[in-house]
């Protein structure tokens, strides 16, 4: 068991080194996309709690936070300067595609509420 612990922990230490390494604007992003995720698994979990009478309202907000962090998985591989596919896509451009996609999806998240 001691050899399946060491092997975690060098896992994790190995992750930790090359996470260390990313540059600060993908680090900020991958918080959003953690906050957007738990932030649908709260919902999700207040839902299961005191139930789901708007429906129309939780698929809504959750969809919201799932769509969200989709587009900003996104953003962080257009934006990612070790991403050779979108190598000629400037950072400035790779955002404003996020801040338009993002309008779009909530207009329509805003539609589905009624």
């Amino acid at each position: 068991m001691a050899k399946g612990t060491n092997d975690a922990q060098l896992l994790i230490q190995s992750l930790r080194k090359a996470y260390a390494a990313t540059p600060t604007t993908l680090k900020i992003i991958d918080l959003y996309v953690v906050y957007a995720v738990a932030t649908a698994l709260i919902q999700v979990a207040y839902m299961a709690i005191v139930g789901s009478f708007p429906f129309n309202s939780f698929l809504s907000g959750v969809l919201s936070c799932v769509g969200t962090a989709v587009l900003a998985v996104c953003l962080r591989i257009q934006v990612n300067k070790d991403n050779k596919e979108f190598k000629d896509l400037p950072p400035e451009r790779a955002f404003a595609d996020f801040v338009l996609c993002n309008l779009v999806l909530h207009l329509v998240i805003m539609n589905f509420l009624g």
